[in-house]
């Protein structure tokens, strides 16, 4: 048993919450310690007051990259699971595609972005393409290692059963790798963000990603800090959307673990 699981729920929620006040209270500290130049590191009051500054062109950034980050998630869980539910059903297939497939994506995706631009145009259908691009491979992996990992005990009793082909993945290989989908989502989803920031630091069509490449001009470091600040709220928010619905699919998944 893990400690996570010997810590009461108002523990689990107040940790984290404490953790984040102290970093905060480290990071003005040190500001105020090493007498820090704002241009280099803005203290957290300079941060919030950005916040003030510009409240509806910092949330209108981040509904942009919010919108683009689910998009291409969307598009890459898609993908990534049937991918991996037709390598798995096939050992040709698998043994013909996987090899392509991870020579793609040992490709650095931040150098298909001058393609992407090139091909489909500075819109925002760039920043979904890199995020597909981004996302997929992870959830793909993850999903095969959950469809191939079912005990073979299990496969025996679906024969015993006279089961079908169809029935054994929907009743039995599908259930087993929910887990497995799940971390793969779990990744795939904070990927999502990180593609969809770099995809606008990038092309510049609005988002978080655009903000930040802004400030650069403007020597505006307390802005980027917020745009920064707004990407990781967005990275927790969304990791733990994912986590809530693992635990509603599956929620005999932490009883069996370890």
């Amino acid at each position: 048993m893990t400690v996570n699981r010997d810590l009461s729920p108002g523990t689990r929620v107040a940790l984290p919450i404490v953790g984040t006040i102290v970093a905060i209270g480290l990071w003005w500290l040190v500001t105020i310690v090493f007498h820090v130049e704002t241009l280099f590191l803005p203290s957290p009051p300079e941060v919030v007051d950005a916040f003030d500054r510009e409240p509806a062109y910092l949330f209108e950034a981040a509904w942009a990259t919010l919108w683009g980050t689910l998009a291409g998630f969307g598009i890459a869980a898609a993908g990534g699971m049937v991918a991996a539910l037709l390598l798995t059903s096939s050992r040709l297939v698998e043994q013909a595609t996987l090899p392509m497939i991870v020579a793609f994506n040992a490709v650095p995706k931040v150098s298909l972005v001058p393609l992407l631009i090139l091909w489909i145009g500075y819109d925002s259908r760039t920043k979904v393409s890199l995020v597909v691009l981004i996302a997929f491979f992870p959830i793909m992996v993850a999903t095969m290692a959950g469809l191939t990992s079912t005990p073979a005990d299990l496969y025996e009793l679906t024969r015993s059963l006279s089961a079908s082909r169809l029935k054994t993945y929907l009743k039995v290989r599908l259930p087993w790798a929910l887990p497995q989908v799940f971390v793969g989502l779990k990744l795939g989803i904070t990927l999502s963000l990180i593609g969809a920031v770099v995809a606008e630091l990038q092309t510049l069509n609005g988002g978080l990603g655009a903000i930040i490449y802004s400030t650069q001009q403007s020597f505006d470091t307390p802005l980027a800090f917020a745009a920064i600040t707004l990407t990781g709220v967005l990275g927790i928010g969304l990791f733990y959307a994912v986590v809530v619905a693992e635990r509603l699919a599956v929620p005999w998944a932490r009883k069996i673990s370890a």
